[in-house]
């Protein structure tokens, strides 16, 4: 008896591990009982919630029907002030385009003498009027002196554009052809020179010189191939820049610091 219930207790329960399998899906399913409950929302609570928060802010009445309440928020001074910039910025920039169309014509029309052979082109745009005109009709080879008939067509110019603000800026270009004299050693120079005798002449015109700057490109800035004459012809040339027309107009005003129409500020402590 005794060798037969030893047997019995040294047989393998092959069964033992449903119980860790029953186990393990009982706890999963308890985690998804308690994802599903956290995921349920309260409508009551909601509404409850809601309520209090717009009459915190708004002080007004909550909904006590139950309905669904639709928040507004309040219009600002900053919102209504920006609303009523808009059409002033757009009349502004209207404006400024026409002034720019209009001096963009009376340049054309002083630098008239010296568009009959092609050798100037004046284009608008964005950033205000350029007036590219060639080295030959302005200055001798390898000459910084305005010359010839030049000279009054560039102060009928500086006439028209001395009554505004905005500033100029001339540019000196020269082709590629190497250039080694005593006074202009290299192209730099002698686009430099160019490009200052213009000024001072706008200067001496009656233009402001704290609106005038002169630089010197060289053959820098080729805007033709230099391997033919015809290219090197349009690389000398001075440039006019009248920088940004629009630039006249009056930058918006700087957010206010404190609403006093805001709900969220006026129930901030004062600092």
């Amino acid at each position: 008896m005794a060798r037969r219930h030893k047997a019995e207790d040294e047989h393998e329960n092959h069964e033992r591990w449903l119980v860790s399998y029953a186990d393990f899906i009982t706890l999963l399913f308890a985690f998804f009982v308690v994802m599903y409950s956290l995921s349920s929302v309260n409508e009551g609570k909601y509404r409850v919630l809601s309520d209090s928060i717009v009459q915190a802010f708004r002080n007004i009445d909550v909904n006590a029907t139950g309905k669904k309440v639709i928040f507004t928020p309040p219009v600002s001074s900053l919102t209504m002030s920006m609303a009523t910039a808009q059409p002033e910025a757009e009349a502004k920039r209207r404006e400024a385009e026409a002034r720019r169309k209009a001096l963009a014509e009376e340049i054309k029309q002083a630098l008239e003498p010296l568009a009959r052979s092609g050798q100037v082109s004046v284009t608008e745009g964005a950033l205000g009027i350029s007036v590219e005109i060639n080295a030959n009709v302005l200055f001798g080879t390898g000459e910084a002196m305005l010359g010839g008939e030049a000279v009054p067509a560039l102060r009928a110019v500086a006439g028209v554009v001395a009554r505004g603000t905005f500033p100029i800026v001339v540019e000196g270009h020269t082709d590629n052809t190497p250039i080694s004299t005593y006074r202009f050693p290299s192209n730099w120079e002698l686009s430099a020179a160019r490009a200052s005798s213009v000024v001072r002449l706008f200067a001496e015109s009656g233009v402001s010189p704290t609106r005038l700057t002169a630089s010197g490109y060289g053959d820098q800035r080729p805007v033709a191939d230099n391997l033919s004459d015809e290219g090197r012809g349009r690389n000398r040339r001075v440039t006019l820049l009248m920088q940004s027309m629009t630039a006249e107009e009056e930058a918006p005003p700087p957010p206010p610091t404190r609403l006093a129409d805001d709900p969220v500020r006026s129930i901030l402590p004062a600092q």
